[in-house]
């Protein structure tokens, strides 16, 4: 053995004497239960995969850092944001949501885009997307939609029945449905996309004045999509081409890069505003609340363990630090909860200890204890609060301005007067060009067509409402009768589920 060479040892460090052959009784055996070793091989190994993320299965991370680039003091007091110049390390995870860990990067699927930022105040994590809204606007819904993308309990296959059933029976789906069969349904590379928070969140400066904004990081790499024929063959070759392309990318010293702004409204613009602007199915037109450019993002690092680093990282949107705060975007609300609870589910209760969640600051509570505690020993330092032993206390001024709320507590149907179907109009009439509303139209009909013809019909008149050439078009690839798609459009919700079953 060469005189550097390093000795193995096990995982509490006494030296390994041989790594090939078990203890047995004679030969060729029994094994014998004192091979400590073995047992711990074999026991470690058992153990080497967690559960995998419910969503968000599958991803690839980087680390970087983000620098501010425009004074937005006047609108947050978040000090990672204070200052012209200042850089906050980040780790950013890019992901396909539907799909299992195993799955190819090219599926046709929203991507999620989350970024920890580790503040001086603490962590904050932006938790998002691809795509500026989602399928749903109540946090209700959202275990039974992930359903639907899954597989079949019975089969455990893939069903176009269950996915199309679902989103034709929840019409608010219909944009970011648009926006999936779209060309921007399956981003090249995880380097050429957008990240959006999707979510309104509130920001409130020194003084106490508040303000709703919303987040966009635009790729300096540019837009670039496959085709679903190009994605197609992809799938089937280099399954892992995304996840391959970032870290490579990092490796060439060409770290991907984006430009951070933010949409901020007023109090008084959002009363008024014409679109709901807690609605995470609606997106704010930059006419009405044009962006601003407030920074940029540059990832320069890869993992050096893609276990302890990507797939043990846990983002959350309840992770705020002084400054920014939640809205009363519903499906937000319930994302505060489920986040940090499906995290201690899926890596333990003390999972923000691990290196790649832990602040860079040093938290100062009193959680103590439970599986896996890593952390500083509090000694004889109590876990209880209020004391008289100089524990933390609280700190009144990191509180987020009060916003006032009204009105019964009850199970209450979204009562805004704006409909779900106008953004979704727009974006098929005035976004897109004749080579992409024919790609929309053949991307659906390629998946539509294996669902059963009623619900066909049903999702070809949401289509509809949305706008009539729309409908038309998706109908004529599925060989529907258009007269029998726009009559359903004409009819309630109901009339429309009650005349399609």
């Amino acid at each position: 053995m060469g005189k550097d060479r390093k000795t193995l040892t096990g995982s509490f460090g006494a030296p390994v004497d041989d790594d090939q052959n078990s203890i047995t009784a004679g030969d060729p055996g029994p094994i014998l239960m004192q091979d400590i070793h073995l047992m711990e091989k074999l026991a470690h190994f058992d153990r080497e995969r967690i559960p995998e993320r419910v969503v968000h299965a599958k991803g690839a991370g980087a680390h970087g850092y983000f620098e501010v680039t425009a004074d937005v003091t006047q609108y947050t007091r978040a000090k990672f944001l204070s200052e012209i110049g200042k850089k906050t390390e980040v780790f950013a995870r890019f992901s396909t949501v539907g799909g299992e860990k195993g799955s190819a990067d090219a599926e046709r699927d929203p991507r999620g885009f989350a970024v920890k930022f580790y503040t001086e105040e603490g962590n904050y994590d932006m938790v998002g997307n691809n795509t500026p809204i989602f399928f749903l606007r109540d946090p209700l819904k959202f275990p039974d939609f992930i359903h639907t993308q899954k597989r079949n309990p019975t089969t455990n296959l893939k069903d176009p029945d269950m996915f199309w059933d679902f989103l034709s029976l929840t019409p608010e789906s219909v944009h970011q449905t648009t926006i999936l069969f779209s060309d921007r349904g399956t981003p090249k590379t995880y380097r050429h996309m957008n990240g959006y928070s999707s979510h309104t969140y509130m920001w409130y400066n020194a003084d106490g004045d508040y303000f709703w904004v919303k987040y966009h990081f635009k790729t300096e790499q540019g837009i670039q999509n496959l085709t679903r024929e190009e994605a197609d063959v992809l799938k089937g070759t280099d399954p892992d081409h995304a996840t391959r392309d970032l870290f490579e990318a990092i490796e060439r010293g060409e770290g991907p890069s984006w430009r951070v702004e933010v949409q901020i409204m007023t109090p008084e613009q959002a009363e008024n505003y014409r679109f709901d602007p807690f609605d995470i199915t609606k997106v704010w037109p930059h006419d009405d609340v044009p962006p601003i450019t407030i920074g940029r993002m540059v990832l320069d690092r890869n993992p050096e363990s893609y276990f302890a680093e990507v797939e043990q990282a846990a983002f959350s949107p309840a992770d705020f630090v002084p400054g920014i705060g939640p809205s009363p975007d519903k499906l937000l609300q319930g994302r505060l909860f489920s986040y940090h609870d499906t995290h201690r589910h899926r890596l333990g209760a003390n999972y923000h200890l691990l290196p790649i969640n832990a602040p860079k600051n040093v938290p100062q509570h009193y959680q103590r204890d439970g599986a896996m505690s890593t952390g500083p020993v509090a000694g004889g330092a109590p876990n209880y609060y209020p004391n008289s032993f100089d524990g933390p206390a609280p700190d009144a001024s990191a509180a987020p301005p009060p916003v006032a709320v009204s009105g019964w507590a009850a199970r209450q149907p979204y009562s805004h007067p704006n409909d779900d179907f106008v953004q979704a109009g727009w974006l098929y009439r005035k976004v897109m060009t004749d080579e992409e509303r024919t790609r929309l139209v053949g991307n659906i009909a390629a998946h539509l067509g294996g669902a059963q013809e009623r619900i066909q019909l049903r999702q070809a008149a949401i289509f509809f409402k949305a706008d009539a050439e729309y409908g038309t078009r998706v109908a004529e690839a599925l060989g529907l009768d258009v007269a029998r798609v726009k009559e359903l459009a004409a009819m309630s919700q109901d009339e429309r589920v009650a005349a399609t079953k």
